[in-house]
């Protein structure tokens, strides 16, 4: 065998053990984000606080981004990742401890040691693509989001079979089977192994471009705008939702299906995504994705039915697909090899620091003015990155075309 074959099976193993991890890791989110608010109703004692919780699990993700780049940076994947299994094992443990003492702060501080957990799960789909290149590096991205789809089904049924696990603490028991989740990935991440070293790569970091001469290429800030807004506005929407749900009379069990069905919509995209990116570049997918949040957020503004929220939420969640994984096809083709960690570091900070600041402000806003406003503020931020993005699919580059053609 010879070593460009022994390295493309390395590639791909790594990808599948990548797309297993996913499937555990990326249960942690939904969990938070279905009960989040829900315990914030029962535990906070100022209404404006009840969607603090979902909004600590994205600003721990902000936060956690950086220092996960840096720790991959110097110890490798395999090491972060194993890290970060540990901070999820111990987020379970804490937000279900809050939960039995009645703490919000406890709680809160779950929630958000479960956004660091989340910062390393993120990063999975980069470095699927650590070992590809032009198209290679696409269809991975998407084969380790495909993972996703068992995640959203594990973490809305654990919270529908084992809230009442624990009698007399509602909601714990899904907590500790958050835990459960985060302490299995561990033996999947062992078996990870260093990848190969795509073609062209050089261990040489004297060339490498400062990250505030990468920041100020248009293309890569067109890339950052695009995650920015889908998952942005994907968030700001979705952390409201279970809430607006409930508030407008359906169940608890009716919001968490509908949140189940979101993220099904989030992943299950993933099996076409990586050719539709290919066949039709990565622009475009991301065009018609944020087209796509803009139409769940005219869906939502029709009415208050369960089928008006729950085929907002699907939209949603097919809009954020095109529209993020577009957008982290845009950001690798950014860089070269071994400027990856500070430039992919750079994004997520960037992308799920907003995605912090849209969960907070979801909160106040939708006590302040209720669900139609939230709705409202989504149509005119897609158009103001959807109108660029257009402009750039457009006018591929030779090297995109090629890719095209060659694919």
């Amino acid at each position: 065998m010879d070593s460009v074959t022994a390295d493309r099976k390395v590639a791909n193993r790594n990808v599948w053990i990548l797309t297993i991890a996913q499937s555990l890791g990326g249960a942690n989110s939904p969990i938070v984000i279905s009960l989040g608010g829900l315990v914030g109703q029962r535990l906070a004692t100022d209404p404006a606080l009840i969607t603090l919780p979902v909004s600590l699990l994205n600003l721990g993700l902000a936060l956690g981004t950086l220092p996960a780049a840096l720790v991959m940076r110097r110890f490798g994947r395999r090491s972060g990742y194993l890290l970060g299994a540990l901070i999820g094992l111990t987020a379970g443990l804490v937000t279900a401890l809050g939960i039995a003492r009645a703490s919000f702060l406890v709680f809160c501080t779950g929630t958000c040691l479960a956004g660091f957990y989340s910062s390393y799960v993120q990063s999975y789909r980069f470095a699927a693509a650590d070992s590809e290149t032009g198209a290679h590096s696409q269809r991975a991205i998407a084969r380790v989001m495909i993972g996703g789809l068992v995640a959203a089904v594990i973490g809305p049924e654990l919270v529908i079979w084992t809230r009442d696990a624990l009698p007399g603490t509602p909601f714990a028991g899904s907590f500790l089977s958050q835990a459960a989740l985060a302490a299995l990935s561990i033996p999947v991440l062992l078996t990870l192994r260093r990848a190969p070293a795509p073609p062209g790569y050089t261990a040489d970091r004297a060339q490498d471009r400062p990250l505030a001469e990468i920041l100020a290429t248009p293309r890569y800030l067109l890339a950052i705008a695009a995650g920015i807004v889908s998952y942005g506005l994907m968030t700001f929407v979705m952390t409201a939702s279970p809430v607006a749900m409930v508030g407008h009379g359906h169940s608890i069990d009716q919001a968490a299906l509908g949140i189940q069905w979101h993220i099904l919509a989030m992943y299950g995209p993933s099996f076409v995504t990586g050719r539709l990116m290919v066949r039709f570049g990565k622009e475009r997918v991301a065009a018609v994705g944020l087209t796509l949040i803009a139409a769940s957020a005219a869906v939502a503004l029709a009415g208050v039915d369960i089928a008006h929220f729950w085929l907002a939420l699907i939209l949603l969640g097919i809009g954020w697909n095109f529209g993020f994984l577009g957008a982290t096809a845009m950001v690798v083709a950014c860089h070269t090899p071994s400027e990856r960690s500070k430039v992919q570091g750079a994004n997520d900070f960037l992308v799920f620091g907003t995605v912090a600041t849209a969960s907070f402000f979801s909160g106040s806003l939708l006590h302040s003015s209720g669900w139609e406003a939230i709705n409202w503020l989504v149509l005119p931020t897609v158009a103001l990155v959807l109108v660029p993005l257009v402009w750039r699919a457009a006018r591929p580059s030779r090297i995109e075309i090629y890719e095209r053609k060659s694919a």
